[in-house]
């Protein structure tokens, strides 16, 4: 009896987050999808992984790294510029 309580305390609390509704989902697109993935495991794990929000570190992280490409390609120009005058001279 204890563990049957315990067992339906965790599925409404896992019903109440979400959680389940969440994987229904996932696992209903996989079901649908035409052609079957290798890892049915990967799937769960890119499609669970799409739905969570980001960490504020990692979009931080993802807006340095795009500073930083345009700095590299703005240093490359230029490089571009000063070795065309090097030869020059």
């Amino acid at each position: 009896q204890a563990a049957d309580s315990e067992r339906e305390q965790f599925r409404r609390y896992l019903e109440k987050s979400g959680v389940l509704d969440t994987l229904t989902k996932v696992l209903v697109a996989l079901y649908e999808e035409p052609e079957k993935p290798d890892s049915a495991l990967d799937f769960l794990k890119h499609h669970l992984g799409a739905s969570a929000p980001e960490n504020p570190e990692i979009a931080a992280l993802r807006l340095e790294v795009a500073e930083m490409k345009e700095k590299y390609e703005a240093v490359l120009e230029e490089n571009k510029k000063l070795k065309t005058k090097v030869k020059v001279y």
